[in-house]
Formats: structure tokens, C-alpha cells, sequence
């Protein structure tokens, strides 16, 4: 009988980081054909994730280019996929989360009659504005979709009350595989300003900001809160490792420089960004991803957002919504800084996202899905 022939399709550094696992996890099965297909729709920080996690793409299309707009990086894609198919042949393709790659791998599968798989399916923030594309971009993605990886039993909900409640599987979160691998004791960072950070005495605060939605007044709010943050609590150090995109260094500088307090460095490498992670003693941030890690590591989040498609952390006492109000930002770390209760209780609630487990869930299920295994996975349960 021959394989299943798989082709796992990103573009992102947060893809790359959560599909990573489950590409290795698809190659080590003899019932597996595993292939990758990267957009780059990301580059640079896609490249750092492939080599820290040792994947090589069999395709890349390499679309990323300066000044991209969401309407040239979903044409470039969806072009270079159509070859791509035609030449690989999968019999499933694999698709995650909520980037442009996302849906356009899900919509080029679709046009070639061939299944799709979506990983980390069920999200919803229920305003298609919020988060900008990724609300809209999962929701197509899960219309398109053949099989539903719901990290959570809520996620699961979310589709079901969308009318979707056939081959939908329970299986955690693969990003709690990955940090299984990546925090280490005894690391050493390759950036090396963050090997002479004293962690044991001082307060480390990891901030990042870059969503396209806070552009603008957020964005500023959130700068001036962490800049008046700064000055009441001098003994904590910033760490903030300044996103790519033009505005947001433009408005990160603009605002913190010059805060002796207040660290400004490259983006991180995933394991520099795990390591640091575990280490830090809170996290500001207005990323996804992070809301999920941070839980697994005991760290207290407070998310820069208004809205989040992550409530079960929010449920659970990890994850702190801080709006993006300078005044609500300041007050919600304040707490953290000064009720060393509050702060504890946060680090140690249970983390509802995952157990290490959501790769062979997922194997066993595409196994079960194609008539190769007698049963789906168990279901992931928070203990």
C-alpha cells in the first residue's frame, strides 16, 4: 500500500514554529509521506525557524518582496502553488492557522480537488476586522477545509455552531510540542546581550507589538505605557525585540529610545524568543503565538489587544486582556509588579493549550481519516 503523501504548506516565522513538529512528526511515520512547501511570504525570519528546527522545503517560492501588499503576496502565491501541486500531487495539503499562505494554500488545494487539513482550526475573535487579514483568513480557510485540527474543545465549539462538526479532532496546540524541544537549562543565547541580562535580579519584561490592527493610536498608546512603565519601575529591564515593519520601528524608536531601561533589539531567533520567554518574569505582547507559549512556561501575559481569539488563557487566569489604552496597560502591570499574589496566581494556573501531545494526535487522526488506523486520537483534555 503506498503512502499518504502530505504537503505542509506555510510562509511565516509563527507557521514555521508550530508546523515544524508535526513535519517531523509526519516523516518519522512509515505510513507518511511528508513534503514542504514554503511561500516566504516571510523570509528572513521563516529561514531562522527552518534552520533552528532542521526542515528543508522540497518547494519555495520565495514570493516575499519589499513594500508587499495582501494582494500581491496572495496572487504570487497562489500562482507558484498551482506548479507546485501539479507536481507534487498530495493527497492531503496542510495548512495553518490564519496568515494569507493559509487560505491561498487552502483555496489551491480546493481548485485542484484535493483535501485539505487545517491545523490550529477554530479561532475566532467573531470580528472580521480583528485581528487584520488572520479573522477572515481562518474563517475562509475554514470553509475550504476537509479536516479541522481544533487546538481546544471551545475551538471546536466555534465551528460547530458554524455548521461544521464532521472530521473536526480535539488535538492541543503543536506550539507546545515545539517548546518541548527549544527551552533548554543552561542556554545560550546567539544574540549575546541577552547572555549578560541578569535574570535572577532584575525583572525582565519581554514586550512585542507589531499587529496591523494597533497601527496608529494603539500603537502609540502602547509605546507611551511601556515608556511610563519604565520610569516608575527602574530596577525592570524591557526587552523588546522591534518587528521588521517600517512603522513599527519608526514609532518603537521614536518612543523608547534612550530608556536606559529599555532594551530595543533584532527580532529573535525561536530559540533565542523560547529561551528568553522562560526567563522573562512577565510578557506584554500583542502576538498570538505568545498567548499560547507563555502558559506552558508559567509566565503572566497581558495582551495588547482589544479583543482575542484565545479566551480559554483569559479563562484560565494566564492571559490578562489589557486593551490598548495607555491608562489600562499601566495599570494592569502595575499590578503585576506590585501584588506579588496577583502575579502568582497567574504563572501557576493550568495552561489550556496543550500537553506535548497534538503531532501524534494529528498523525494518528490523518491515519484514521485515510482508513489506516482503527480509531481517531483521544481528545486533548487541560488536567
Amino acid at each position: 500500500m503506498s503512502k499518504i503523501r502530505v504537503l505542509s504548506v506555510f510562509g511565516t516565522r509563527p507557521e514555521a514554529i508550530k508546523m515544524a513538529p508535526l513535519v517531523h512528526a509526519m516523516a518519522q511515520n512509515d505510513e507518511l509521506e511528508s513534503l514542504v512547501c514554503v511561500t516566504a511570504q516571510h523570509r528572513e525570519m521563516l529561514d531562522q525557524v527552518l534552520t533552528a528546527f532542521s526542515v528543508e522545503p522540497q518547494y519555495d517560492l520565495n514570493i516575499m518582496q519589499p513594500s508587499q501588499t495582501l494582494s500581491t503576496i496572495t496572487v504570487k502565491a497562489l500562482s507558484g502553488l498551482e506548479s507546485v501541486l501539479e507536481q507534487s500531487r498530495p493527497d492531503l495539503v496542510l495548512v495553518h492557522g490564519d496568515t494569507s499562505t493559509t487560505f491561498v494554500a487552502a483555496l489551491a488545494a480546493f481548485y485542484h480537488r484535493i483535501p485539505v487539513g487545517h491545523v490550529e482550526a477554530g479561532l475566532r475573535s467573531f470580528d472580521k476586522y480583528s485581528p487584520y487579514p488572520e479573522e477572515a483568513n481562518r474563517r475562509l480557510t475554514g470553509v475550504l477545509a476537509d479536516l479541522h485540527f481544533a487546538p481546544t474543545k471551545q475551538n471546536a465549539l466555534n465551528l460547530q455552531r458554524e455548521g461544521t462538526v464532521k472530521n473536526v479532532f480535539i488535538t492541543g496546540n503543536t506550539v507546545i510540542d515545539a517548546l518541548h524541544t527549544t527551552v533548554r537549562d543552561g542556554y545560550r543565547f546567539e544574540l549575546d546581550e541577552l547572555n549578560g541580562l541578569d535574570y535572577g535580579a532584575r525583572r525582565v519584561v519581554l514586550l512585542t507589538a507589531h499587529r496591523r490592527e494597533n497601527y496608529g493610536q494603539p500603537m502609540e498608546n502602547i509605546m507611551a505605557a511601556v515608556r511610563e512603565l519604565a520610569g516608575q519601575y527602574p530596577d525592570a529591564l524591557f526587552v523588546y525585540p522591534v518587528h521588521l515593519s517600517p512603522y513599527v520601528q519608526q514609532t518603537a524608536r521614536s518612543v523608547l529610545s534612550g530608556l536606559e531601561n529599555v532594551l530595543l533589539i533584532p527580532p529573535l531567533g525561536v530559540l533565542d524568543m523560547h529561551n528568553l520567554m522562560a526567563r522573562c518574569y512577565l510578557i506584554m505582547t500583542d502576538s498570538g503565538g505568545l498567548q499560547e507559549e507563555a502558559p506552558a512556561l508559567g509566565k503572566p501575559v497581558l495582551v495588547l489587544r482589544r479583543e482575542t481569539e484565545r479566551p480559554e488563557a483569559v479563562d484560565a487566569g494566564t492571559v490578562l486582556l489589557a486593551g490598548v489604552e495607555k491608562s489600562a496597560i499601566v495599570a494592569a502591570a502595575c499590578r503585576l509588579f506590585d501584588d506579588t499574589g496577583a502575579w502568582r496566581a497567574m504563572s501557576h494556573a493550568v495552561n489550556p493549550y496543550g500537553d506535548g501531545q497534538a503531532c501524534r494526535r494529528i498523525v494518528q487522526d490523518i491515519l484514521y481519516h485515510f482508513g489506516r488506523a482503527v480509531s481517531p486520537a483521544d481528545d486533548f483534555i487541560p488536567r
